[in-house]
């Protein structure tokens, strides 16, 4: 039986009535005048920083295409992830469900098993249920197969087809981990069966030269870490084995990726499609295509943030000239906040010339403090969005109740927990935003937005940096910032304000206990 079959059971009434419907069969939902049933483009892109575009006020490096979309949509200034690493991030957007609540969402490893649960109604399968094609191209980072480790010679399952998209093309973790293959429809793209994938992250398989023991080959030294198997020139975490004809190039990535997602709105215009699409720029290793290299004078860094900027430009150009862009809700966020040196010496830092990704924010990716999360965010949909700025308070763990709400999708209870409806906020519609905002760094250490306060608990794990050169945000003591007076963190005021500090630690212990999930 497959995945989408064994959810009807937890399915709305009525919810599979639409069915095959095309985009000109659309009706108007009466009681908001909004267009019925838009295509929905989810951009999720990889280490992006508030800073980093220039529609957030960067004048470093020009992102001409993100601020056509910003131009012409809501532009977020104060949106955040659900965390500041990948993998849960993600898992927050597709579940609705915070993923400190589950134990496998820490960073995974290239050949993790898929870590959504396939009893899961994911965002893909309520999509999926309303008659929509769905399909995830791009970053992944969400585990595939079954638990104990995923199979890359065989068709694998389960993965995300069973879990609510009908096509796949995904790279299976970070583009810095191995396999550096990518997966189609349960395949490895291309993969020679005669010469199969061997991956391991607990000990050298195969005789393939690693970064440690032939540094001498290797074209991007690490500056960390990343110094397992090397391929294409650059040493990965992890070792790998095999599956040579199958291996990317780093500089195709980016048009390997978007081909395949213009391929999927192209076939899909007649009907209406929810493509989840992940960008691996502006990740390490930072590999531009050779159009980019040095036009951005920042250095690898920079030239894929131009690279970023041209895939988005893709996008907007496949629905326009398919006559799409007018009822199309497409979104553009980062999974996390950014980072400098995430493991290779690419002197990204070196090369800043002033640019600063974090804005004035201070931390970073994996930190607690506000440069982790809080993310650029921007909301097109010109049948129904008026431009402008968004300065309500929005979290990416709100995006499927809203979505829902806006496909009048009723969501059954235990489906999207921690998901609150913020469709007025996502369509500019509403300025209020949503109550509080639940953050998540590296260590699971939490803290909570309300108003102009914010509070992050007390954490024994190291105060700063270790591997990451990332102020973590964590303290034996707790911690809370006046953001109106301090949005840079630099004054602790807990001694100051007990009273505030013990109501914001009562809040949080109340959305740990569950208290505040949508019933």
């Amino acid at each position: 039986m497959r995945h989408s079959e064994s959810l009807l059971a937890l399915l709305p009434a009525g919810a599979l009535l639409l069915t095959g419907c095309g985009n000109n069969s659309r009706q108007k939902k009466d009681d908001e005048g909004l267009p019925q049933r838009p295509n929905v483009i989810y951009l999720i892109s990889d280490d992006v920083g508030i800073g980093d575009l220039s529609c957030y006020g960067a004048t470093k490096v020009q992102t001409p295409n993100l601020d056509r979309l910003a131009g012409q949509g809501l532009q977020f200034t104060n949106a955040y992830a659900t965390s500041s690493t990948s993998t849960p991030s993600r898992f927050g957007l597709l579940t609705g469900m915070y993923p400190w609540r589950q134990e496998n969402t820490g960073i995974a490893p290239g050949n993790s098993e898929l870590i959504i649960d396939t009893a899961c109604v994911t965002l893909a399968d309520m999509f999926r249920a309303k008659g929509y094609a769905t399909a995830a191209v791009g970053k992944w980072h969400l585990g595939l197969g079954p638990k104990g480790g995923t199979d890359f010679n065989t068709e694998i399952h389960p993965n995300t087809q069973d879990i609510g998209f009908d096509y796949e093309f995904i790279i299976p973790a970070t583009v810095d981990r191995v396999p550096c293959v990518f997966v189609e429809n349960g395949r490895v793209a291309g993969l020679d069966p005669a010469d199969p994938i061997t991956v391991s992250y607990d000990h050298k398989v195969g005789d393939w030269p690693t970064g440690e023991e032939n540094p001498e080959l290797v074209k991007m030294k690490p500056s960390q870490g990343h110094n397992n198997t090397i391929i294409n020139g650059i040493p990965r975490i992890g070792w790998m084995t095999g599956g040579r004809a199958a291996l990317w190039d780093d500089e195709q990535i980016a048009d390997v990726i978007a081909g395949k997602a213009k391929d999927f709105i192209v076939a899909h215009k007649d009907t209406p499609f929810f493509l989840y699409m992940g960008t691996q720029d502006i990740h390490v290793p930072r590999v531009a295509h050779p159009r980019f290299v040095g036009k951005s004078g920042l250095g690898p860094r920079g030239d894929v943030i131009l690279q970023l900027d041209w895939t988005v430009g893709e996008i907007l150009n496949t629905l326009d000239s398919l006559g799409l862009a007018d009822n199309t809700l497409l979104v553009f966020c980062s999974d996390n906040g950014p980072v400098i040196d995430d493991g290779y010496q690419d002197q990204a830092r070196e090369l800043l010339n002033g640019h600063t990704p974090m804005k004035n924010y201070r931390g970073g990716k994996y930190s607690a403090f506000e440069a982790g999360t809080r993310v650029p965010f921007l909301v097109r949909w010109p049948a129904a969005i008026k431009p402008g700025k968004q300065q309500a308070l929005f979290s990416m763990i709100d995006v499927y109740a809203s979505l829902a709400d806006l496909l009048d999708y009723p969501l059954p209870e235990g489906v999207a927990p921690d998901s609150r409806d913020q469709l007025a906020t996502l369509l500019g519609k509403d300025g209020k935003g949503c109550s509080f905002v639940v953050q998540q760094n590296l260590d699971n250490t939490l803290s909570i937005v309300q108003g102009d306060y914010k509070y992050i608990e007390p954490s024994d794990k190291p105060a700063l940096e270790r591997w990451t050169k990332t102020e973590m945000g964590n303290s034996p003591e707790p911690q809370l910032y006046n953001l109106a007076q301090d949005p840079s963190e630099k004054d602790n005021v807990a001694a100051q304000h007990p009273d505030k500090v013990k109501e914001l630690a009562g809040l949080l212990q109340e959305v740990k206990d569950g208290k505040w999930q949508r019933r």
